[in-house]
């Protein structure tokens, strides 16, 4: 078990960080748009025949479109008005099927996960990979940085999904595994970390048509939920539920195949 070290030093996530302005994107020629403080800025895009995994993330003080296309990943400017590429960051030879923002002591960092099997992770101010690890034996499906280390460990740690069957996480400061979840029976196609308690739950969605939840501070499964008749491609978990019949907090958990 960790030692732990509470950290009052803020993490910037889009769990936590200007949720109110998160708008459905759809995929990736950026059109140009007005500025505005005040409403909601929803960016479309346009872009071959499918729809492709595309996050609106917040690097520091300044707003980023983080955008994952085939083995590469773009960052454009969006307060602006004309949009412009900022930085591409290449190093993934295989599709990238996940990416996410985060900052760690003030400095930015973006993470991928891809179908070469591979999770690597981007500092974005020197524009350079600074880690690539290689201990799935299939394509990684998501990533998520975890706050929940970070804040508790002075860790900077990434969850990773794979179609080996298993979650993993990641201390890319220290360059190491940290521990590794096999409780899903197929591939593991989506994870979410809890809004509350720091992110210290985890859910998951598998191939196997099962949503788990994970307790990330005691490695332990807690609970696993049946109801799917196929694979569970995305997962989410709703923030704590009061029951005025028992006083207890609830905690709700959506999933989509």
């Amino acid at each position: 078990m960790f030692t732990s070290n509470k950290r009052s030093s803020k993490m910037t996530t889009l769990i936590n960080e200007k949720r109110t302005s998160t708008q459905l994107v759809l995929v990736t020629f950026l059109k140009n748009f007005q500025k505005s403080e005040k409403e909601k800025i929803q960016v479309i895009v346009q872009h071959w025949i499918r729809t492709l995994n595309v996050k609106l993330g917040w690097i520091c003080d300044f707003d980023k479109l983080v955008v994952n296309y085939a083995s590469t990943i773009f960052m454009f400017d969006t307060f602006q008005l004309t949009s412009k590429l900022l930085k591409t960051f290449t190093g993934n030879t295989r599709r990238v099927n996940s990416i996410d923002c985060s900052t760690f002591d003030d400095d930015p960092f973006i993470c991928s996960g891809s179908g070469d099997n591979t999770v690597r992770v981007w500092d974005f101010n020197n524009n350079k990979q600074i880690q690539s690890f290689n201990g799935h034996s299939n394509s990684v499906i998501c990533v998520k940085f975890s706050l929940y280390h970070y804040q508790n460990y002075s860790q900077n740690v990434i969850c990773s999904s794979s179609n080996d069957n298993t979650i993993r996480f990641w201390d890319f400061k220290h360059n190491k595994q940290l521990r590794v979840f096999n409780g899903h029976t197929y591939g593991v196609c989506g994870i979410e970390f809890s809004s509350f308690n720091c992110g210290r739950y985890l859910c998951s969605g598998s191939s196997d048509k099962t949503i788990r939840l994970l307790d990330v501070e005691t490695s332990k499964s807690l609970h696993i939920f049946h109801g799917h008749d196929d694979g569970v491609m995305c997962v989410d978990i709703s923030p704590l539920q009061s029951n005025n019949n028992n006083k207890m907090n609830n905690i709700g958990m959506i999933g989509g195949n």
